[in-house]
């Protein structure tokens, strides 16, 4: 469209294009003339004055910036403008500006004066908050001024920017706010206390990623399931913030209710799947999922997309759960799958999230291997070991990512500590003599443990009815198993067949029903789950009385 053409029928160029012909002395012929708006640009240009004749003094005396001139080596005040003097007050001319100006020295800008005075090229500081409380953005920059005998100078140039200041503090409060709050929410969604398994010892720790407020979905978690086994999970909610933590969260609650069914590890992932998908559908999470039993000496675990789990044994040698390694959670449609790596006394294992030995600059394998390194070298207390492997990952209060580390050690007990930990088994082959010999087995076992009358009654009567309860409801092979530990007496039957018991109320007339009944009342705690093998355990557990 030809704008030139209509600029004549807009009105603020008719009055223009009217007020140009009252004030010309001839008026322009109409035909070849210049368009109006053409015409409107030339007259203007020839009213405006050049740049060369405007009176500097006047124009940096009105000017709302701040403006000061200083000369020679010390930078002796020249001028400064009516915005520098309603600023700062009144300035002596001719006084080194450590005298003149003393608000610049006070911010530290006079080394910059001479540092522009040698190089001839401008700087800028931005943002320095000056006496009174109002922030500037000062660029100094070189003048030649010929008619003084100092011959150069430095012109200041101070911007108020405290609006953008205040503006910007007030954003990086707000940011440091929502950091501490997501923060918290992450730590408050961890296990404030771990527990403490009888055969492991356990430490972890959690570190937050760098200084802004996403915080990540990485956490961890020890679960007793009782019967002397315990369940070890470490996992990582990709993405970042707030709504990260809170599906770890729901995540973290979720395995401690399946870990109660006492599923093998795999079936506890296969249900995590489904519940992450319904959660979030665009969300997806690595989890590792391991279960100790001492009787076995291993870990059995399950992963989803998580990092390998280390394992140094007692001689020192680190070995890496590679497989089975299934997708992470929320991706659904896979099938995952156990296994298991060796975990007897004196190893010590170590679960732990990719924010340990991923880098940016190193490929993530060359990151295992070097934990693999320093968990070779790595001696002491759980808590210690979990140190020295973050410094050795050099894990800082800036590192760019959450960092989650989960060490549980198998100690090596002897002397009269080993005294405290004890098993005895007894397989059983069925038959009217299996209920009388898992007695007597049981008696002589606990009065060699030393143990009082009648927590020695208790143990006999359990495993009598457990025992009972396998013959009637079981197939072979059976068997007793008898476990002590510094703080509780387990008692265990196996069988062959996989059908879970369940406690109900027996009616009077009933002739059976009441063995479980009967464990549940006089144990600490009692609970069954399937074996891998197929057929089921049951157990129960005493507490033993506390020594002073």
């Amino acid at each position: 469209m030809n704008f030139t053409r209509w600029s004549a029928r807009l009105p603020g160029t008719q009055r223009r294009a009217a007020a140009r012909t009252e004030d010309s002395p001839t008026a322009l012929p109409s035909e070849g003339s210049v368009p109006a708006a053409r015409a409107e640009r030339l007259s203007d240009a020839a009213l405006l004055p050049v740049v060369d004749e405007l009176p500097v003094r006047e124009v940096l005396d009105r000017i709302p910036a701040l403006v000061a001139l200083v000369q020679g080596p010390d930078h002796r005040l020249a001028y400064v403008n009516d915005a520098y003097v309603a600023a700062f007050g009144v300035r002596p001319a001719g006084e080194p500006a450590r005298v003149a100006l003393p608000e610049l020295a006070e911010i530290g800008l006079l080394p910059l004066l001479d540092q522009v005075l040698r190089s001839s090229k401008p700087r800028t500081v931005k943002s320095r908050k000056a006496p009174g409380g109002r922030s500037y953005t000062f660029t100094c920059t070189p003048v030649e001024v010929s008619a003084t005998p100092e011959g150069s100078g430095v012109l200041i140039f101070a911007a108020d920017v405290t609006d953008h200041a205040e503006a910007a503090e007030r954003l990086r409060a707000s940011e440091r706010q929502h950091r501490e709050t997501a923060v918290t929410l992450q730590r408050s969604l961890l296990p404030q206390e771990l527990e403490e398994p009888d055969d492991l010892r356990v430490a972890a720790t959690y570190h937050p990623g760098g200084t802004e407020a996403a915080v990540g979905g990485d956490w961890y978690d020890v679960i007793t399931l009782g019967g002397g086994r315990t369940a070890l999970v470490i996992g990582d909610v990709m993405g970042r913030g707030v709504r990260a933590a809170a599906v770890m969260g729901q995540l973290r609650t979720a395995v401690r209710a399946y870990a109660r069914l006492d599923l093998p590890p795999h079936e506890v992932l296969q249900l995590l799947d489904g519940l992450a998908m319904e959660i979030d559908a665009n969300q997806i999470a690595t989890c590792a999922y391991a279960v100790h039993d001492p009787n076995e000496g291993r870990l059995v675990y399950a992963s989803a997309g998580h990092l390998p789990i280390l394992v140094r044994d007692e001689s020192g040698t680190v070995l890496r759960a590679d497989e089975p390694t299934g997708p992470p959670l929320g991706t659904g449609g896979w099938m995952h799958a156990s296994g298991s790596i060796p975990l007897g006394p004196g190893s010590t294992a170590v679960l732990y999230t990719d924010g340990l030995v991923e880098r940016r600059d190193a490929d993530l394998d060359e990151g295992i291997a070097s934990l693999e390194r320093a968990l070779a070298g790595a001696t002491g207390t759980p808590q210690v070991v979990c140190d020295r492997l973050v410094r050795s990952a050099g894990v800082t209060a800036d590192h760019d990512d959450d960092v989650a580390v989960l060490v549980l050690q198998h100690p090596a007990r002897t002397g009269p500590d080993s005294e405290l930990f004890r098993n005895a088994a007894l397989e059983l082959l069925g038959g009217v003599e299996a209920a009388p010999r898992a007695r007597a087995f049981a008696s002589g076992v606990l009065t060699s443990w030393r143990f009082p009358a009648d927590l020695h009654d208790l143990g006999v009567l359990a495993a009598s009815e457990l025992v009972a309860n396998s013959l009637q409801h079981g197939t072979p092979p059976m068997r007793l198993r008898l476990r002590r530990t510094d703080r509780r007496l387990i008692v265990e039957v196996t069988d062959g067949d996989d059908h879970l018991p369940r406690r109900r109320r027996a009616e009077p007339a009933d002739e059976s029903g009441r063995g479980i009944a009967i464990v549940a009342t006089i144990a600490s705690n009692w609970g069954s789950r399937r074996t891998p093998g197929g057929g089921k355990a049951v157990w129960c557990e005493f507490a033993l009385p506390r020594t002073t």
